[in-house]
């Protein structure tokens, strides 16, 4: 396909471009022909201009011409103080002249390309530095996977489970929007690895945990930011959504959402592109999101915290993953997975259950789910004790019975006081309160915030 016909291909990439020349022929010619190629496209005709939009955004690529009016390309880009040093540089001159090609490259020149050129020669040289940025993209990912070390495979042959294996590879191939409910450490994440492999998309699987980033910062880990964005945002930064690109996100506990995320999340699944926080321009994006909660949604849309428009957008395809309670027949193969799987990290011989150990973990009620049922397994690996004697060493926390709350109390007293109940019943253990509860800790220690901010307490105590 030529320069000269009809822009109509999309971007494959969430990538951008800025173009510094001063011949209006040659930005126009590689606009035409870079469209094709990246998500934003911009042109400037001197460092002047070229820095005014710089500000306003990132950029993954600059193409500088060496000779402009105001001042030297190479002298521009070594006066840039960009402490991330993301955005790579090709530079174009005129003039051959070897010395100034060598201080192009010593500048951290990505290329230099000699004027006139053929076009193939610069599209040579783009799609290198477009493959190097995706390597770049992939390898950040594979280190944030390898650091929290996820299995890939859904395990168990109960038909409960079976279910949900059926509806994933059924929807898999498609680029729907997905939500997951299930209960906390049901495998919600497992299930979106599973629905991202199967997608046949080529772009990383990125995990986001909403609840576990501060609200003030969320929008900036998602959609990036540009330098002066905010407090401390010193450089440009991408976001998540761009890391993704061509792959999956995937937006756990999205419940814990902040209602301005919301409707910033839903202008981005309606007009798939993203804008960084502080910048003016909208970045096309190819990302394919699936999110997940812990929660009823449609409960939460009715009290009013979280949005029916965004609810709807999210609900496109649903698949609620069964607790392990209501699927025992499972248990003993995941047991069996979870233990050779610890022996090998751990170092420690493979250890072989009895016949009761495998009868008393059926039995048990599990209310952490899987996540509960592999850290039993790895104490009882490390500690050389089967899960009876543990459990008897550590009998479950009994919450006492409510006896009821005034009439006359607001939902926001009824609500403190039974946290605080829950929260006292665990010694003060937050973590442990928070998983009885349904909720993460961070929403726990939201809350806590909130009624020590207020003085609409009631005598009750928190």
């Amino acid at each position: 396909m030529s320069p000269e016909e009809p822009i109509s291909v999309k971007p494959q990439t969430a990538m951008s471009v800025l173009i510094v020349d001063d011949e209006p022929g040659m930005r126009s010619f590689l606009t035409k022909a870079l469209s094709k190629k990246f998500a934003l496209v911009e042109t400037a005709s001197t460092i002047a201009q070229a820095e005014s939009i710089r500000s306003q955004g990132h950029f993954d690529l600059l193409i500088v011409d060496i000779r402009l009016p105001d001042r030297s390309g190479i002298e521009w880009h070594e006066a840039l103080n960009d402490l991330e040093r993301q955005s790579d540089i090709i530079f174009m001159t005129g003039y051959a002249d070897m010395d100034v090609a060598i201080k192009a490259l010593r500048a951290g020149a990505f290329d230099f390309i000699m004027k006139p050129f053929h076009l193939e020669q610069m599209m040579t040289a783009v799609d290198r530095c477009i493959e190097k940025r995706l390597l770049k993209r992939e390898n950040f990912m594979l280190r944030r996977e390898l650091a929290h070390g996820h299995a890939s495979t859904i395990i168990g042959n109960s038909e409960a489970i079976g279910d949900v294996k059926r509806v994933i590879e059924r929807i898999a191939p498609t680029n729907a929007v997905v939500l997951i409910e299930g209960e906390s450490g049901t495998g919600k994440e497992l299930v979106a690895r599973q629905l991202h492999q199967l997608s046949g998309r080529s772009g990383p699987f990125v995990p986001v945990n909403c609840g576990a980033i501060a609200p003030e910062l969320l929008a900036s880990e998602l959609f990036g930011h540009i330098a002066g964005a905010f407090t401390g945002a010193k450089g440009n930064r991408e976001g998540l959504f761009s890391y993704a690109s061509g792959g999956t996100i995937f937006l756990d506990e999205i419940g814990e959402m902040p209602m301005n995320m919301q409707t910033a999340l839903l202008r981005v699944l309606e007009e798939r592109a993203i804008r960084p926080v502080g910048s003016e321009k909208e970045i096309d994006i190819d990302v394919r999101v699936i999110a997940a909660t812990n929660r009823l949604l449609i409960d939460e849309v009715e009290a009013g915290c979280f949005r029916r428009d965004l609810f709807y957008r999210l609900n496109v395809l649903n698949i609620t993953i069964p607790s392990l309670r209501s699927r025992p027949e499972d248990i003993i193969e995941l047991t069996h997975f979870f233990t050779l799987q610890l022996s090998q990290e751990l170092g420690i011989k493979n250890v072989i259950w009895s016949h009761e150990d495998l009868q008393v973990l059926q039995q048990h009620d599990w209310p952490g789910n899987i996540r509960e049922l592999r850290n039993m397994i790895e104490r009882c690996i490390l500690l050389g004790k089967p899960p009876a004697e543990y459990w008897k060493k550590t009998p479950a926390t009994v919450i006492p019975e409510s006896r009821g709350y005034p009439i006359d109390w607001s939902l926001k007293e009824v609500e403190k006081q039974h946290v605080t109940q829950v929260v006292d019943a665990h010694n003060g253990n937050k973590s442990a309160a928070a998983r009885d509860l349904g909720v993460s800790r961070k929403t726990l220690d939201r809350k806590y915030k909130e009624w020590a901010d207020s003085d609409d307490s009631h005598g009750v105590v928190s």
